[in-house]
């Protein structure tokens, strides 16, 4: 099990690049099942997620190879078994992005129930009901999803909620359907965005991705095809964090501020300062911050990953602030943590009320999930003494080399891992 340790540092200063989104990369390696032959993918972060997707990957008889630097080719020219066993699944929920590729690749798909972040329900019923609507069946026996569809149609697809996996998984069964499908009230996320411009690189007609409807006119076959994985919003997030929190001066290399704009006015509503750069945000934090009020929300709104990296701010802030997470029911888990660093919250179901206080105070913690451990190594920036977060391996599955980046920048952060 992993540890790491924090101490408070001081200004933080200098640059920090930002690697390849997680929640993209997995999605793109999924892709790639359905083109026979090699595709290349770049700016792929060297992250557990990816390698156990890549174990997913070999276990269907795809070849998947890390050259270093970023770049992953996949070769999914051979004979593809449609089975996802439990063994790789149970590790992360973005297994499900395979039943889609499998469905139209193969004709069936059977996939155990995904793994991942434990933070509340989070059902895939939606992913599977638009795949009905697109002429597959399903059934759930010991653990395993059974789908089968002896052709895809295209057809209207309208989520109950612009949920991001349904939309992936209905885009990429519906590349290689006959005729055209519609997914309203899609998500809108910059991931989706990506897929689709893989997918169209591949040869597939996809309009609309990262609009709140994508309409996919389906094609005889895909091609192999390369391309590079957007910058991870959520680590670029991190970062900021990290300044609002220590103070400092730092440029973040590769955020987009399109991609995260609703976050970026939050900080700034809090004191902190960021502009667009050439390549990437220029962010300072001089003075305490201001307390603000935070609800998530479906994208463009502020992301549900964002909220355990926005409050320890809202814990050292000079007021009261109050956060709302509307998504995951279970996600508040990681603020007993911060309680026991001396933060001043109350919850009431889905709300939260933080009294600021000046400095918290050092002490052993867990990560729960990625971003909850991102979140106590950030909380650990201005508490007084030594803050040990363990289970921080959790961090491994979504941050490529996080404490290396973080010390760049003159952080006090150790691995402890024995």
């Amino acid at each position: 099990m992993g540890r790491m340790r924090v101490r408070p540092s001081g200004p933080l200063g200098g640059r920090v690049r930002v690697g390849g989104a997680k929640n993209s990369a997995l999605k793109l390696m999924a892709a790639t099942v359905l083109a026979p032959g090699t595709s290349t993918l770049w700016n792929v972060p060297a992250i557990s997620d990816v390698e156990w997707m890549a174990d997913v990957l070999r276990a269907l008889g795809v070849e998947v190879t890390p050259e270093g630097g970023g770049k992953l080719t996949v070769n999914a020219g051979g004979d593809i078994t449609p089975e996802a066993p439990y063994e790789l699944v149970e590790r992360m929920r973005a297994s499900t992005a395979l039943i889609g590729p499998l469905l139209a690749r193969c004709g069936e798909a059977h996939v155990a129930m995904p793994g991942g972040d434990d933070f509340g329900s989070r059902p895939i019923d939606l992913h599977l009901s638009g795949l009905e609507v697109l002429g597959a069946t399903f059934e759930l026996a010991h653990g395993t999803i059974h789908g089968r569809a002896e052709r895809l149609v295209g057809g209207r697809v309208v989520l109950e909620y612009p949920s991001v996996g349904a939309t992936e998984t209905v885009m990429l069964a519906a590349t290689l359907a006959e005729g055209v499908t519609a997914i309203e009230n899609a998500a809108r996320e910059p991931e989706i965005a990506d897929l689709g411009a893989f997918l169209n690189r591949m040869g597939a007609k996809v309009t609309g991705a990262g609009s709140p409807t994508v309409r996919v006119e389906g094609v005889a076959e895909l091609r192999p095809a390369s391309h590079e994985v957007i910058p991870d919003r959520i680590e670029a997030a991190t970062f900021i964090a990290a300044v609002g929190i220590a103070g400092g001066e730092v440029v973040v290399e590769g955020a987009r501020h399109e991609h995260m704009a609703q976050l970026v006015r939050k900080f700034g509503e809090m004191g902190m300062r960021i502009s667009p750069e050439r390549d990437g945000l220029w962010v300072m934090a001089r003075d305490r911050l201001q307390p603000i009020s935070v609800a998530t929300l479906p994208y463009p709104g502020v992301a549900t990953d964002y909220l355990p990296l926005v409050m320890p701010l809202l814990a050292v802030a000079d007021g009261t602030s109050f956060a709302t997470e509307n998504l995951f029911g279970g996600r508040f888990r990681y603020l007993g943590e911060l309680a026991r660093m001396g933060a001043r919250i109350e919850v009431e179901g889905h709300h939260v009320v933080v009294e600021g206080v000046e400095w918290l105070s050092g002490a052993p913690v867990r990560a729960f999930d990625i971003r909850a451990g991102a979140g106590m190594v950030v909380a650990g920036l201005r508490a007084e003494g030594e803050t040990f977060v363990h289970d921080s391996e959790h961090l491994d599955r979504g941050y490529e080399d996080f404490v290396g980046r973080l010390v760049s920048i003159g952080a006090d952060v150790e691995s402890l891992d024995d």
